[in-house]
């Protein structure tokens, strides 16, 4: 159960700073862990993880309203911008959770950035969770299978 506890709490740690790695003490956890523990791990990590990517999500959906950001964002044609990419993001749900799923997986484009974009473009709370969940523990879980496949000892 510490264990557990352990791996939820360096993974939400690890999503809101990016200085501490969370693919490198899942790599140590592989070492070190019994092969059945794997999806259960990964799961943890992946719930962990999307803790802090949600407190991201927040500040992109709030960033719009502070005062700094409104004086950038004031002119017609960043509001023209913003309308046309959250219409875009509206009108492409399968698309927007494809481009999530794959941020959340491959870390490219870093899901950090991804998750507050997501909040400014107001792509749906419950497709944000899923999808970034969803590649989150299939990240963790390629992760540890891998390290553990490759652990012959």
């Amino acid at each position: 159960m510490l264990l557990l506890l352990t791996t939820l709490g360096i993974c939400f740690v690890s999503a809101l700073f990016p200085l501490v790695n969370a693919e490198a003490y899942m790599s140590a956890l592989a070492v070190t862990s019994d092969d059945r523990a794997v999806w259960l791990l990964a799961i943890t990590a992946g719930v962990g993880q999307m803790g802090g990517k949600i407190i991201w999500y927040q500040v992109g959906r709030s960033s719009l309203n502070w005062r700094w950001v409104r004086r950038k964002i004031d002119s017609v044609t960043w509001q023209a911008r913003l309308t046309r990419w959250q219409g875009r993001v509206q009108g492409n749900r399968w698309s927007v959770a494809a481009f999530l799923a794959t941020s959340a997986f491959f870390g490219l484009p870093p899901f950090a950035i991804i998750s507050v974009l997501a909040g400014q473009l107001k792509v749906p709370f419950a497709l944000f969770c899923a999808t970034g969940l969803a590649g989150r523990i299939l990240r963790f879980a390629a992760i540890l299978g891998g390290i553990s496949a490759l652990n012959l000892t």
